[in-house]
């Protein structure tokens, strides 16, 4: 069965063949469960080189990921601060909430990042026990409308947050697309930050996400809390397997490139359209663009992507590892046709 490229998310790819052939050879006679296996050792010893971390875990799920980081930083009347628009807040049906029981303070970020004065204007309250108490600031990259923080805005938050006590989590279900725009390591991202997550889905596994520990003072609790938390893989070497699939030879890498790649060609395509107006910096592999509401439809006809902000007529469209750039043409060509049939 073969269908049109779909542009709602880089979760609706296919797996990268490197990821199924290491599966495939991971299958291979009996290994011990629970992680005690050469792969898990083997992905996580490679894992923690590249990020210079403390520990790596492997759950099933980028939500999974984000409330096992944040269980390590939170007690039950602490809170996190975040952007409206993060993942968190917006699409993990208040799993942070109902699962750790803590508060989320959300900040309005026009462009998906939060800054050290943005925080600043969230922690009110401290030490009135009618408050639950800033605890965490929480932030994502890259972030949910495609944009990246650089590594001396990361600096800066990192500062901010130690000086004002606060803990730092980074939810890096892009990260491997925000290295690849900044061009740096894996580790100039991390070292920042307490507690962050290395995405594995939607960078061409079939399902497994890493929790990367950097703090010192967290590791020893982890796999505790990984555990009560429903994330302790019996058949670990599975998830470990699509890992070292992705870092063999750089695919990771390779992969958000690619992504990355596409989305600024779909963002060259798209402005030249009547029209349409691309609304924030392609950093990565999304493209938010406003077009006229009477050509959505139509166009959803034909293709697959996701209406973002149905005031503003904004829809998100994602590239992934194996978007081409035949599926970006002829993307836009539809788009114009849309467009220039209603002119």
């Amino acid at each position: 069965m073969t269908s049109r490229k779909s542009f709602g998310s880089d979760n609706h790819a296919g797996a990268h063949d490197a990821v199924l052939r290491m599966i495939s050879v991971s299958n291979d006679g009996d290994a011990h469960a629970y992680g005690d296996d050469p792969w898990t050792k083997r992905a996580t010893s490679d894992l923690q080189s590249l990020f210079s971390a403390r520990g790596v875990y492997f759950v099933f799920t980028g939500t999974a990921a984000n409330i096992l980081g944040l269980s390590l930083l939170l007690r039950p009347y602490e809170a996190v601060i975040c952007a409206e628009t993060a993942h968190l807040n917006t699409d993990e049906c208040g799993a942070p909430e109902r699962q750790l029981g803590n508060k989320l303070l959300t900040v309005a970020a026009p462009d998906g990042k939060l800054t050290p004065g943005l925080i600043a204007g969230r922690l009110t309250g401290r030490g009135d026990e009618h408050h639950a108490q800033p605890r965490v600031v929480a932030i994502t990259q890259t972030t949910e409308l495609g944009t990246c923080y650089t590594l001396d805005e990361l600096r800066d938050l990192s500062s901010f947050c130690r000086a004002e006590g606060l803990r730092l989590y980074m939810d890096g279900a892009r990260l491997a697309n925000a290295a690849a725009h900044l061009g740096c390591d894996l580790a100039d991202l991390a070292t920042h930050v307490d507690v962050l997550s290395f995405g594995g889905t939607k960078n061409g596994a079939v399902g497994v996400e890493a929790v990367i520990v950097m703090a010192d003072d967290l590791n020893a609790r982890i796999p505790y809390q990984r555990k009560q938390q429903m994330q302790l893989a019996s058949k670990m070497r599975f998830l470990a397997a699509q890992f070292a699939g992705l870092l063999e030879d750089g695919v990771w890498l390779r992969n958000a490139r690619h992504a990355n790649a596409m989305a600024r060609r779909l963002a060259d395509g798209v402005r030249e359209i009547p029209g349409v107006e691309v609304r924030q910096a392609v950093e990565a592999n999304a493209v938010f663009a406003a077009m006229d509401p009477r050509d959505i439809e139509p166009l959803q006809r034909q293709w697959g992507f996701y209406v973002w902000d149905d005031q503003e007529h904004v829809v998100r469209l994602m590239t992934a590892f194996n978007t081409s750039e035949s599926d970006v043409d002829t993307f836009v060509a539809s788009m114009r046709e849309v467009a220039l049939a209603r002119v």
